[in-house]
């Protein structure tokens, strides 16, 4: 575990771009300029392999001029397909963040690092500033790596094995339907069929998939190896003692909505998952939100969470490849 003085050394945070009230134009047009100055000729996949991250403030986004600022941000958006947190879509591949309760911590994640494929890049929209707290933690993952014990590392170096138990529309967890925007077996046959995972109907309507992913990866640009992989979310211990022994009561891991093993189908120690989740959110740095700010972040880079919070926050998400 790094010393206070060693993760002090380590610290980082995201850059800032605030509007400058005296230009000219709509908010979008702002944000259009303000992001020419500060990339200064570089691309916006570049810059964010710089900064990994940046905060938007001040250019007075709202949710009718979310579309064109999300365009020039995200020109591919991506659908949250394979998603496996409970989300609302409202249009245009934009999603309301996870509707998890709002008292709860939602641990450090890269999104989507359980697939085949993750988007690259993402966006946060404050539509509705929280009463208190709420703020999206972030935090570097080659540091989140870093931060972990050796024998941790060690043990996760084959990498994990995701399950997930989907069913046809009422038990616990999200439905197949759900997780894959569709009620076409066909097309998630399709789908499953190029991710490598294996996967079967089962005689209730559900469906089992399972699937053997890497527990690091390195960035495409910058090639920093980081933690990439959400074992602690899939595991019952990643939700705390109360959590999961009423999990425990109710299925056998195996027949949860969703369980992860090590590559080879061994268990994972609890104490690997609460060291995992623990650091994550010990190394993260918080953004807070007023309505109308934008958090972009590159998405292998830094990893992601939720602060508990008060009040009608509402923060829309984005994904691009």
């Amino acid at each position: 575990m790094h010393t206070a003085e060693e993760q002090k050394a380590d610290s980082w945070t995201p850059g800032e771009i605030v509007a400058n009230t005296a230009a000219r134009g709509t908010g979008t047009e702002q944000l259009a300029e303000s992001l020419r100055q500060f990339t200064d000729g570089a691309s916006l996949t570049e810059v964010l392999a710089r900064e990994k991250g940046l905060v938007l403030r001040g250019f007075g986004i709202t949710p009718d001029t979310l579309g064109p600022t999300l365009d020039l941000l995200l020109p591919n958006r991506l659908a949250y397909v394979h998603g496996n947190s409970p989300r609302t879509k409202v249009g245009g591949n934009v999603y309301t963040s996870t509707e998890y309760p709002q008292e709860f911590t939602i641990s450090m994640h890269n999104e989507m690092s359980y697939a085949h494929s993750w988007p690259a890049r993402l966006a946060f929209y404050c539509e509705t500033t929280p009463g208190s707290g709420g703020a999206t933690p972030v935090v570097d993952a080659a540091l989140w790596l870093r931060a972990l014990d050796d024998e941790v590392r060690e043990a996760f170096r084959d990498g994990v094995r995701y399950v997930q138990n989907l069913h046809d529309g009422y038990g616990l967890g999200k439905s197949w339907q759900d997780t894959f925007e569709t009620e076409d077996r066909g097309r998630v046959e399709a789908f499953l069929a190029g991710t490598g995972a294996e996967w079967r109907w089962k005689a209730d309507g559900g469906l089992w998939v399972a699937q053997h992913r890497p527990a690091t990866t390195r960035h495409p640009v910058t090639g920093a190896e980081v933690w990439f992989n959400q074992a602690d979310q899939w595991h019952p211990a990643g939700l705390g003692d109360d959590t999961a022994a009423q999990l425990a009561a109710i299925l056998p891991p195996e027949e949860l909505p969703q369980w992860v093993t090590f590559a080879d189908g061994s268990p994972i120690p609890a104490a690997y998952v609460e060291q995992i989740r623990d650091r994550g959110l010990d190394h993260a740095v918080d953004v807070g939100w007023r309505a109308g700010d934008l958090l972009l972040i590159d998405n292998v880079l830094l990893a992601h969470g939720r602060r508990p919070f008060t009040g009608a926050r509402r923060v829309l998400v984005a994904m691009s490849d």
